[in-house]
């Protein structure tokens, strides 16, 4: 039976609250989780596309979802085995397990421990914090650097990319909302900012989404990069954790009913 200090931990971890600084899990501050990470990626831009994707191929997230990058759902529920590499300390793992958890929560994504499905996502504490897009076939790694990704939000965001979830100012209907200011953007990272094909379903545009950068992100100069059309002066790219819309976006594409979650 889990120890009422364990209890402690993981809903800590459940609300986004570092319980202390001793078990790795990082203190957002003023910083949200697109920053954390694009701090973390910052000399891995060379092979990660738009900050923290990796891609075994060209290709974009909900196209990549129509043509059978879904993880499969069978009856209710999409199952997802995962694993979680034994470099990670005990409080570590708990991070990680905590943000899993708060799909469970709300959508009809279930984690499981893998036992010998082909298919799963493995966390494994590599350089910076990354994930591929949808579902890749096979061994499927997801990185979160010690020190730099363990984070509730981090995870949650890492998981969202391997769910098949681009960032939200890549939307196809991006320019509706936002402009990109091209010039105050560091030139090696100007293609992270590419508009995508993507298929929105039916959602509207969210500055407060978990996946939507900063307004500085990537800037040369510390001035803006994005900027809101109607707000011009607009924070966002701040939050720490999935929103109420991130999860309607998970329970849009597979199909999740809240009777069933």
């Amino acid at each position: 039976m889990m120890t009422a200090n364990f209890s402690i931990i993981i809903l800590l971890s459940l609300m986004g609250v570092c319980p202390t600084a001793s078990w790795g899990d990082i203190c957002f501050g003023n910083l949200g989780v697109s920053d954390l990470i694009a701090g973390a990626n910052d000399a891995l831009s060379s092979f990660l596309t738009y900050g923290d994707i990796l891609f075994k191929r060209l290709r974009n997230a909900d196209p990549c979802t129509s043509r059978g990058c879904e993880w499969q759902k069978r009856g209710t529920h999409v199952t997802i085995p995962f694993s979680i590499s034994r470099h990670f300390n005990r409080e570590e793992k708990l991070i990680i397990l905590g943000a899993l958890e708060s799909f469970h929560l709300s959508t009809c994504i279930k984690f499981t421990r893998r036992i010998r499905q082909r298919d799963y996502l493995h966390f494994f504490p590599g350089k910076g914090c990354w994930s591929y897009l949808g579902r890749t076939n096979g061994r499927q790694p997801i990185s979160l650097a010690k020190n730099k990704c363990m984070a509730k939000g981090i995870v949650q965001h890492e998981v969202l990319h391997a769910l098949g979830f681009h960032h939200e100012q890549n939307r196809s209907d991006r320019d509706s909302y936002v402009n990109i200011l091209y010039q105050n953007i560091k030139p090696a990272f100007r293609d992270q900012f590419t508009k995508v094909d993507t298929n929105n379903l039916g959602t509207l545009y969210d500055f407060d989404s978990i996946m939507h950068y900063s307004n500085t992100a990537f800037s040369r100069n510390k001035k803006p990069t994005i900027i809101s059309k109607i707000f011009p002066g607009r924070r966002f790219g701040t939050a720490n954790e999935m929103n109420s819309f991130d999860i309607a976006r998970v329970n849009a594409l597979y199909g999740c009913c809240s009777s069933q979650n």
